[in-house]
């Protein structure tokens, strides 16, 4: 029986759509802000509500038998929830069977036969997991990181800096907190002080436009 109409082809289409704003820098730029902004959540919300569903449910797991189904389930595991449950629990709970996923793509090879600008989901994914062993696992993806930033092309090399320094700065919260504070409120956590501090300052590093990313220091 049919858990959603939706293929990996079709979440794929939708998160990688085919515009040519890999050949240009800011258009490059464009197409990050528009998913860590917020700016999917009408489409997922209104055409991607079932297989996001499906997927939470484990019903889509076959899906990573291939590099490009595994990267497609992961869009539906990490990226599809923050828009159709946003500002819930719910956004995070699949945070953990994402890394999951990120992780074995890693080991098995499945992220290098993707793009650079695919391949960084398996970053993000692994970097949105909370646990004892966060910054643990964060402290070994810089040899990915730098996969990703050969790969990616010469129009796009200004971003490669960013890259890094966006993943150095996650770290870096993660290194005082061991966790996201911009979560506490959502998920019911009492703060600390400096975790209070941290989120009237605002500055967090997931909101970040590309072009602030890029010319930021860690």
């Amino acid at each position: 029986m049919a858990t959603t109409d939706h293929t990996p082809e079709s979440v794929l289409e939708f998160w990688f759509p085919d515009t040519g704003h890999q050949y240009d820098a800011e258009a490059h730029g464009a197409f990050w802000d528009e998913r860590m902004q917020g700016g999917m959540d009408a489409r997922i919300i209104s055409d991607f509500a079932d297989l996001t569903l499906a997927a939470a449910r484990g019903q889509l797991d076959h899906w990573a038998e291939t590099p490009r189904g595994r990267l497609a389930l992961l869009i539906a595991l990490d990226q599809f929830p923050r828009s159709l449950w946003r500002d819930t629990p719910a956004a995070f709970a699949q945070d953990i069977k994402a890394a999951r996923l990120a992780m074995a793509g890693i080991e098995n090879g499945h992220i290098d036969a993707l793009e650079p600008w695919e391949m960084g989901f398996f970053v993000i994914a692994i970097g949105h997991c909370e646990g004892p062993d966060h910054l643990e696992r964060m402290q070994k993806l810089p040899p990915v990181i730098d996969r990703i930033v050969a790969k990616m092309p010469d129009c796009l090399a200004p971003m490669a800096d960013g890259f890094t320094n966006q993943h150095e700065r996650v770290c870096g919260v993660l290194a005082r907190f061991g966790r996201h504070p911009h979560r506490n409120a959502v998920l019911g956590r009492p703060s600390t002080p400096e975790e209070e501090a941290y989120v009237a300052d605002g500055d967090f590093p997931h909101v970040r436009k590309v072009e602030d990313v890029v010319a930021a220091k860690p």
